[in-house]
Protein backbone atom coordinates (compact mmCIF):
# COMPACT_ATOMS: atom_id res chain seq x y z
CA UNK A 1 0.00 0.00 0.00
CA UNK A 2 1.25 3.35 -0.82
CA UNK A 3 1.19 6.05 1.91
CA UNK A 4 1.85 9.67 2.45
CA UNK A 5 3.48 10.13 5.87
CA UNK A 6 1.99 12.88 7.71
CA UNK A 7 4.70 13.38 10.32
CA UNK A 8 8.13 11.69 10.68
CA UNK A 9 8.65 7.96 11.99
CA UNK A 10 12.25 7.27 12.81
CA UNK A 11 13.81 4.68 10.30
CA UNK A 12 10.90 4.83 7.99
CA UNK A 13 10.29 7.84 6.09
CA UNK A 14 10.15 12.28 6.92
CA UNK A 15 6.95 13.84 6.45
CA UNK A 16 5.49 14.44 3.40
CA UNK A 17 7.39 11.58 1.75
CA UNK A 18 5.51 8.72 -0.16
CA UNK A 19 6.74 5.23 0.10
CA UNK A 20 5.19 1.47 -0.02
CA UNK A 21 4.69 -0.10 3.18
CA UNK A 22 2.75 -3.91 4.50
CA UNK A 23 -0.71 -3.23 4.22
CA UNK A 24 -0.95 -4.75 7.93
CA UNK A 25 1.52 -1.96 8.87
CA UNK A 26 -0.38 0.74 7.29
CA UNK A 27 -3.68 -0.61 8.16
CA UNK A 28 -2.66 -1.69 12.16
CA UNK A 29 -0.43 1.29 13.10
CA UNK A 30 -0.08 4.31 10.34
CA UNK A 31 -3.27 5.34 9.86
CA UNK A 32 -5.11 4.72 13.37
CA UNK A 33 -2.11 6.91 14.73
CA UNK A 34 -2.48 9.77 11.97
CA UNK A 35 0.88 9.08 11.38
CA UNK A 36 -0.19 8.47 6.95
CA UNK A 37 -2.88 9.08 5.22
CA UNK A 38 -3.65 6.82 1.84
CA UNK A 39 -2.45 8.16 -1.51
CA UNK A 40 -4.90 9.58 -3.17
CA UNK A 41 -5.08 12.97 -5.68
CA UNK A 42 -6.50 14.95 -3.06
CA UNK A 43 -3.59 14.22 -0.87
CA UNK A 44 -0.95 14.44 -3.53
CA UNK A 45 -2.19 18.20 -3.98
CA UNK A 46 -0.91 18.90 -0.39
CA UNK A 47 2.47 17.13 -0.48
CA UNK A 48 4.41 20.12 -0.71
CA UNK A 49 2.40 21.90 2.34
CA UNK A 50 2.86 18.54 4.31
CA UNK A 51 7.10 18.82 3.55
CA UNK A 52 6.97 22.49 5.05
CA UNK A 53 5.15 21.57 7.86
CA UNK A 54 7.74 18.28 8.67
CA UNK A 55 10.82 20.19 7.68
CA UNK A 56 10.16 23.02 10.32
CA UNK A 57 9.01 21.02 12.99
CA UNK A 58 12.15 18.94 12.34
CA UNK A 59 14.57 21.68 12.59
CA UNK A 60 12.63 22.78 15.82
CA UNK A 61 12.90 19.68 17.13
CA UNK A 62 16.70 19.50 16.29
CA UNK A 63 17.04 22.24 17.78
CA UNK A 64 16.09 21.56 21.15
CA UNK A 65 17.38 17.89 20.90
CA UNK A 66 21.25 20.25 20.48
CA UNK A 67 20.17 22.18 23.39
CA UNK A 68 19.69 19.46 25.83
CA UNK A 69 22.55 17.37 24.18
CA UNK A 70 24.92 20.54 25.42
CA UNK A 71 22.94 20.62 29.10
CA UNK A 72 23.60 17.11 29.40
CA UNK A 73 26.95 16.46 27.80
CA UNK A 74 29.66 15.39 30.20
CA UNK A 75 26.90 15.43 33.24
CA UNK A 76 28.00 13.08 36.65
CA UNK A 77 25.37 11.51 38.11
CA UNK A 78 25.39 9.20 41.57
CA UNK A 79 23.36 6.41 41.67
CA UNK A 80 23.06 3.43 44.65
CA UNK A 81 21.65 0.32 44.78
CA UNK A 82 22.20 -2.95 47.09
CA UNK A 83 24.98 -5.02 46.44
CA UNK A 84 25.41 -8.67 46.99
CA UNK A 85 28.21 -10.22 48.97
CA UNK A 86 29.91 -10.74 45.67
CA UNK A 87 30.12 -7.56 44.63
CA UNK A 88 27.29 -7.69 42.31
CA UNK A 89 24.19 -5.67 42.11
CA UNK A 90 21.15 -7.26 43.33
CA UNK A 91 19.12 -6.87 39.72
CA UNK A 92 20.73 -4.04 37.57
CA UNK A 93 20.82 -0.41 37.04
CA UNK A 94 19.01 0.24 33.93
CA UNK A 95 17.90 2.53 31.19
CA UNK A 96 14.69 3.39 33.18
CA UNK A 97 16.79 4.38 36.57
CA UNK A 98 19.10 6.28 34.55
CA UNK A 99 16.44 8.21 32.90
CA UNK A 100 15.06 8.95 36.33
CA UNK A 101 18.07 10.59 38.08
CA UNK A 102 18.69 12.34 35.13
CA UNK A 103 15.29 13.85 35.52
CA UNK A 104 15.19 14.88 38.94
CA UNK A 105 19.42 16.17 38.66
CA UNK A 106 18.53 18.69 36.05
CA UNK A 107 15.27 19.37 36.53
CA UNK A 108 13.15 18.38 32.96
CA UNK A 109 12.00 15.36 31.80
CA UNK A 110 14.43 12.61 29.80
CA UNK A 111 12.88 9.99 28.44
CA UNK A 112 14.29 6.28 29.41
CA UNK A 113 14.15 5.79 25.49
CA UNK A 114 16.62 7.91 24.50
CA UNK A 115 19.49 6.27 27.07
CA UNK A 116 21.52 3.29 25.80
CA UNK A 117 22.58 1.32 28.12
CA UNK A 118 23.83 -1.85 25.87
CA UNK A 119 24.38 -3.58 29.25
CA UNK A 120 22.64 -2.98 32.12
CA UNK A 121 25.32 -1.99 35.16
CA UNK A 122 25.44 -4.71 37.38
CA UNK A 123 28.81 -4.38 39.40
CA UNK A 124 29.74 -0.37 41.20
CA UNK A 125 32.34 1.73 39.63
CA UNK A 126 32.60 4.45 36.84
CA UNK A 127 30.48 4.10 33.73
CA UNK A 128 30.45 5.78 30.47
CA UNK A 129 26.59 5.89 29.06
CA UNK A 130 25.85 7.20 25.56
CA UNK A 131 21.97 9.39 25.15
CA UNK A 132 21.12 9.22 21.42
CA UNK A 133 18.42 12.28 21.42
CA UNK A 134 18.22 11.92 17.62
CA UNK A 135 19.66 10.07 14.89
CA UNK A 136 22.69 12.17 14.49
CA UNK A 137 22.80 14.09 17.99
CA UNK A 138 24.50 11.80 21.22
CA UNK A 139 25.63 13.23 24.22
CA UNK A 140 27.84 11.16 26.67
CA UNK A 141 26.54 10.90 30.80
CA UNK A 142 28.92 9.26 33.14
CA UNK A 143 27.63 7.18 36.22
CA UNK A 144 28.78 6.68 39.23
CA UNK A 145 27.55 3.50 40.21
CA UNK A 146 27.75 2.92 44.47
CA UNK A 147 26.78 0.62 47.18
CA UNK A 148 23.92 1.92 49.01
CA UNK A 149 24.50 1.49 52.56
Amino acid sequence: MHVIFLEDVPDKAHAGEVVKVADGYARNYLLPKGLAQVVTPEILKRVDKIKSEGDTRRIKETEAMEELAQLLDNTRINVTARVTPTGRYYGAITNNRIAEELTSVLGRDIDRRIVEVIEPIREPGEHEITLRLSSDIQATIYINAENEE
